[in-house]
């Protein structure tokens, strides 16, 4: 599923325009990209947390070449699935 298809799904679902539900979920994803940049969570019960991680500078190796590289440090978003999604998913425990 595509972002514009996600836009229908959720104007389907809430009966709202496609405008509208465009504008809802941009606002989610902005509100759940700047608190993640700020170092925070967003907890969203039942359905997952985001979070982010720092990953440590490290040695790797430039494929083509095989030279030893510099990989710098730098911080990753997360996501963990909480235990209604796990389920919704896995469909074999009903």
């Amino acid at each position: 599923m595509n972002k514009t298809e996600l836009v229908s799904a959720i104007a389907k679902k809430a009966d709202i325009s496609k405008t509208a539900a465009a504008c809802a979920l941009d606002a989610v994803m902005s509100a759940i990209t700047e608190t993640l940049a700020k170092k925070d969570s967003v907890v969203l019960v039942g359905f997952g947390s985001f979070s982010t991680s720092k990953r440590k500078a490290r040695t790797g190796r430039d494929p083509r070449s095989g030279k030893a590289i510099n990989i710098p440090a730098r911080t990753v978003p997360k996501f963990k699935a909480g235990k209604q999604l796990k389920d919704a998913v896995d469909k074999s425990k009903k």
